[in-house]
């Protein structure tokens, strides 16, 4: 059974960066097919799609956001994190991480999701 849990600071200063880590308990980030993803939700709005990095390293961002996204990760930990720079206040969102299989899978395993707010 696949657990994803997101951690790091709830509060950033303006223009600093957002940095999130999700840690992937039950199977490996390189088991091959999985996709791990980046997701997002502002207060009273939607979802939004942020990116995600495949089982091989391979990373592919939301076009409105990938100048300011970037996507790692550390095998030996289990764990794969977000970077956001230049933060705004409508990067103000609980984010979440996700997993799925394949390029047209639904993202099936979510973590709990951890709300950041910009000052």
């Amino acid at each position: 059974q696949v657990q994803l849990q997101e951690s790091g600071p709830g509060l950033v200063n303006p223009s600093q960066t957002l940095s999130l880590t999700c840690t992937v308990s039950g199977v490996s980030l390189t088991t091959n097919g999985y996709y791990w993803d980046w997701i997002r939700q502002p207060p009273g709005k939607g979802l939004e799609w942020i990116g995600y990095i495949v089982y091989s390293g391979i990373t592919y961002f939301n076009s409105s956001l990938k100048s300011r996204t970037s996507i790692s990760r550390d095998t030996s930990k289990n764990q794969f994190t977000l970077q956001l720079s230049s933060v705004t206040p409508e990067d103000t969102a609980v984010y979440y991480c996700a997993r799925r299989l394949g390029n047209m899978g639904y993202l099936e395993s979510w973590g709990q999701g951890t709300l950041v707010t910009r000052l």
